[in-house]
């Protein structure tokens, strides 16, 4: 009876068809706008390929530690966050309400930057590229009450149209057609930076191939324990940001798969997944921008995507149309994925609260981020404030949204996550569900030594960063 009661909340829920389809859903929220400007920019910053062995290093170990729990977690309650932690330990059903917390903080930017990105894509088809190459152009845009407010809304219906369809016809159905042409962009963009050659004004040959080495050839000049640290928590954050954990989407995604998907398995194709689109950013964008910019260019940070890539297109000429088109395309299927798994979690969360169907909630909520949309988008103009953050840097309404949730209340949960795993409900816990129906679980010996001792001082050091009170090793 109890049984028939389960399927039937499943299907109520909505389910993944199998692994391939949860691989793609889970791969398309985990490779994000994040993949395709932050772990380029933080390459370019950090060494090179010093940082990406380090990054390599700690998906391989930090990342599977937290993906494997949330999957896990999810699978084994048949929950959405905000009551899975309460059926693992009631003592802790308030780790629920706070891992809900983030992607209703998230939710409430991602679809702003969304519209920015199909700006550039409205802009790049109606052959205005050359426009984008401005200097304003971008504080123009995101400056323009109007206009930003009506691409944040345009973005945010269109991810409310997915997750309205529900799990298979809508998410897995989009993921399914989305991620395969993403890959297929990004791996012909990346080849045709590679073949780039420009003669600058001084008569200076640079070539893609050379920009290439700059990548992936380690730079250690000027390295110290202390630079070598912060360029590990670089590495660690952007594992946070990338991969979707702590936040409450791998566990509802979890719990929409059978019990005859290999966890483990399905884990390691979502980091190759996910690494594999990062490497090929990083391949695409930093040879392109030396090309043209030589290292000055590459020390663009975060306005990379918008500023300083549209002036590399414009570079190119007429081809240059084509490849920021299907660059800036490419980059809005990344954040299309990504904003459709966390309003679907927001979404199963409070189907599981207030016992309502899909339709009534998907659309409650959509009223509710349109509007919260716009007054983020707004937050450029008409909301316009210079609001101080605690790690020292100024920012407006979404920087600040964007540090509550990825900075501060991220690595908290994680923290608090790997205390619950590895001290209140055991190691065991998790492993069995991984290895249930036979699938083996050979790094189970390295999940518990993460789970109990390094996850747990790792997020500590993260958080306390956060709060801008950095650990001792850290200060100046």
């Amino acid at each position: 009876m109890s049984n028939t009661k389960s399927k039937k909340s499943h299907r109520r829920r909505g389910s993944f068809t199998g692994q391939i389809g949860f691989v793609m859903a889970a791969a398309g929220s985990a490779v994000g706008v994040g993949n395709l400007w932050r772990f380029p920019y933080l390459a370019a910053k950090d060494g090179g390929g010093l940082f990406i062995l380090i990054y390599l290093i700690l998906t391989l170990t930090f990342g599977y530690t937290l993906l494997i729990s949330d999957i896990s977690i999810g699978r084994k309650t048949g929950k959405s966050s905000i009551k899975a932690y309460g059926q693992m330990n009631a003592k802790w059903s308030f780790l629920g309400v706070l891992t809900f917390l983030v992607p209703v903080i998230i939710m409430t930017y991602y679809a702003v930057i969304g519209g920015w990105i199909t700006k550039y894509i409205v802009t790049f088809l109606t052959g205005q590229g050359e426009a984008a190459a401005a200097d304003d152009y971008f504080t123009g845009f995101i400056t323009s009450p109007g206009e930003s407010s009506l691409y944040a809304v345009i973005f945010m219906l269109l991810t409310a149209f997915i997750v309205f369809n529900g799990v298979e016809k809508g998410i897995e159905k989009c993921s399914r057609v989305l991620m395969p042409l993403m890959l297929v962009m990004i791996i012909a963009i990346a080849v045709f930076t590679l073949t780039l050659s420009h003669t600058d004004e001084t008569g200076i040959t640079r070539t893609g191939m050379q920009g290439l080495a700059v990548y992936l050839k380690p730079n250690f000049e000027g390295l110290t324990v202390r630079r070598f640290l912060l360029i590990l928590l670089d590495a660690m954050s952007q594992i946070f940001f990338s991969l979707s954990v702590s936040m409450g989407i791998m566990i509802t995604y979890g719990s929409y798969i059978g019990k005859d998907v290999d966890i483990n398995e399905s884990v390691h194709q979502i980091e190759f997944f996910d690494t594999g689109v990062a490497l090929l950013a990083g391949m695409m964008i930093i040879p392109a921008i030396y090309v043209f910019s030589g290292i000055d260019g590459m020390k663009a940070g975060p306005s990379l995507m918008f500023v300083s890539l549209p002036k590399i297109f414009a570079s190119m000429g007429g081809l240059g149309r084509v490849v920021g088109l299907v660059f800036f395309l490419m980059a809005a299927f990344a954040a299309l994925t990504s904003c459709v798994s966390v309003l679907e979690t927001i979404v199963a969360n409070c189907m599981e609260l207030f016992g309502t169907p899909r339709h009534a909630t998907t659309i409650a909520l959509t009223i509710i981020y349109t509007a919260a949309s716009v007054v983020v988008a707004l937050g450029y103009s008409v909301f316009y404030a210079e609001i101080p953050l605690p790690n020292g840097s100024i920012g407006q309404i979404l920087d600040l949204m964007d540090y509550i949730s990825n900075s501060l209340m991220m690595p908290f949960i994680s923290l608090l996550s790997a205390i619950l795993i590895g001290w209140i409900v055991g190691s065991k816990w998790i492993i069995s569900e991984v290895e249930y129906g036979g699938h083996p679980f050979k790094h189970k010996r390295l999940y518990t030594t993460m789970i109990r001792y390094v996850v747990p001082a790792v997020m500590l050091i993260l958080f306390l960063e956060a709060v801008g009170f950095p650990a001792f090793f850290l200060s100046k």
